[in-house]
């Protein structure tokens, strides 16, 4: 992993992985537009641009003490985001185009330990669908663990889904931070 010049930029092999900015909302719509990414999210798919420029002004202008959301840009295009939105909980989207190629997997190995030495918290937590099982086996693989699930924590359209929480505690060999994972806060 090599930061890259200017605040919160990793480049990996295959991707740069930076801060939102408004030229992505196009990249990003097609996204969250799609049904198959939008699947398991917490939201239903965006039907209008101004959803997703909504969503993408909240990234551009979150405050770099308590967030660090990533936009995934492959080959000069934002395929989709991964990174801390809300202090400690951990999400991740990428467009259908884009999976079973090991980009998620990429893209978190390098932001995990990134989110662990620049933000003070203890560990980090994802709130997942329990029928997502790509992204269980994702998180398993790198190091979390499932500490929990509920019925019924998000209305999506007419349907309940369900919430396994997975953690992953701060190495040792990391700063130290204090923030405790809130089960009880929106999936990303």
């Amino acid at each position: 992993m090599r930061r890259g010049k200017g605040i919160g930029m990793i480049r990996t092999e295959r991707l740069l992985l930076r801060r939102a900015r408004m030229d992505d909302l196009d990249d990003l719509h097609r996204v969250f537009s799609d049904p198959r990414a939008m699947r398991y999210w917490s939201t239903l798919p965006h039907d209008h641009i101004d959803q997703t420029r909504d969503f993408l002004t909240g990234m551009i202008h979150a405050p770099t003490d308590t967030s660090a959301d990533f936009v995934i840009e492959r080959d000069g295009q934002a395929i989709g985001k991964a990174g801390s939105w809300s202090f400690e909980e951990i999400g991740f989207i990428l467009h259908p185009d884009h999976w079973r190629q090991g980009i998620a997997h990429e893209a978190l190995t390098a932001v995990i330990p990134y989110l662990f030495q620049t933000l003070p918290i203890a560990r980090l937590f994802a709130d997942v669908d329990p029928r997502n099982d790509a992204s269980i086996n994702l998180l398993t693989r790198l190091g979390f663990v499932e500490t929990g699930r509920a019925s019924r924590t998000f209305l999506l359209g007419d349907e309940w889904c369900d919430s396994v929480y997975l953690e992953r505690t701060r190495p040792d060999d990391s700063p130290q931070g204090g923030a405790i994972p809130d089960p009880e806060r929106p999936r990303s």
